[in-house]
């Protein structure tokens, strides 16, 4: 099999938000030792990242509000939000998670990898086109899938949001657009306050939104129910060119931010029927980007088994997991499941009646 590309670079590491703050840079060196200690056992080849230009992080960003953060270079604190602020090496460490996932694409595009994973920081999905927020300078994938469009013509781009919090910068960046199908799974109430399950898109872009808000203590139970009834079927009705992942791991059962309950065998039956499904739709065409996840063993176990999968599992031989045993969810979260499936069948005939 092709290699999975990885994206690591140590200017991520030099951004800093405080000594407390859980957006820590222990966060990628962690996963940098793993890469380390695992590089042998793993098919992985390093995907070098460059300095996305303020005009390309312009196709998602105000170009006033891109100048304000390259203004930030050199400066030793800028307050750009209550959780997130800027340090002197910031910009550089932002245009390059922005640039490194870009090289990925090409790469996944080209043929030189069969997938890949962008181990970057900052996080991307609670950026809005003028603002900064939750952590978040730039997002990341909302400007992969841009890239991909501008680049090399895709038509149809699908981003699988898994982040314990809902990507309301994602969502907001292509919410009258019908060629990106945003799909979010997510704890409901909580931060920032949107994904809830009626917004749905506008205009044209109306039923390319798919927002499953969960109550807190969902499991890898529940996560796969909502993999299996409502992404599936609609991945397979949208037929997307490429799959891009905002791959959270805040949603673990260890997580200090959230109240989800998903293990590491969670993280790893998502990510194999998404590999499935890359295999069946686009070509193997899979990208990672790390957003959330702030208890280092948690995040450096559940990526240590995605890592394992992305560069070793082959859908072709495997079965794709089961679905989760229906009399192990409980009488809510069914009810919240059907809410979104007739909310969703109205475009997407093909999602099951529960």
């Amino acid at each position: 099999m092709k290699p999975t590309g990885i994206v690591r670079d140590m200017c991520y590491l030099l951004h800093e938000m405080g000594c407390y703050h859980p957006e820590s840079p222990q966060r990628l060196e962690i996963l940098y030792t793993l890469l380390d200690e695992a590089g042998p056992f793993l098919n992985i080849q390093q995907i070098p990242a460059r300095e996305a230009t303020p005009e390309e992080i312009g196709t998602c960003h105000d170009l006033r509000y891109v100048q304000r953060i390259v203004a930030t270079a050199g400066t030793e604190e800028t307050c750009l939000d209550p959780d997130t602020t800027a340090c002197a090496h910031s910009w550089n460490a932002a245009a390059k998670a922005i640039g490194g996932l870009y090289n990925l694409i090409d790469a996944i595009m080209d043929g030189s990898v069969r997938n890949g994973f962008a181990l970057v920081r900052p996080p991307g999905h609670h950026a809005e086109r003028r603002r900064a927020m939750g952590f978040c300078f730039f997002n990341n994938i909302a400007l992969a899938a841009r890239h991909a469009m501008n680049r090399h013509g895709l038509e149809r781009i699908a981003i699988v949001d898994w982040d314990l919090h809902h990507g309301n910068g994602t969502q907001n960046a292509f919410y009258e657009d019908p060629q990106v199908l945003f799909m979010s799974v997510h704890q409901y109430p909580h931060y920032p306050g949107t994904g809830g399950m009626r917004e749905i898109g506008y205009g044209p872009g109306e039923g390319y939104t798919v927002n499953i808000p969960l109550s807190a203590g969902a499991g890898d139970e529940e996560y796969m129910a909502v993999f299996h009834n409502i992404i599936t079927p609609i991945l397979r009705a949208f037929k997307p060119e490429m799959i891009l992942v905002s791959a959270g791991f805040d949603a673990h059962c260890n997580d200090p931010l959230g109240g989800m309950n998903v293990t590491e065998d969670g993280y790893e039956q998502m990510l194999q029927l998404l590999m499935h499904l890359a295999a069946e739709l686009c070509d193997h065409r899979l990208a990672l980007a790390l957003e959330g996840g702030y208890n280092l063993t948690a995040l450096k176990d559940s990526v240590a088994r995605l890592l394992s999968v992305l560069s070793n599992y082959d859908p072709s031989v495997e079965e794709p997991p089961p679905p989760p045993d229906r009399e192990k969810l409980n009488f809510s979260f069914t009810n919240r499941l059907k809410d979104v499936a007739y909310i969703q069948g109205r475009y997407w005939p093909s999602v099951p009646i529960l």
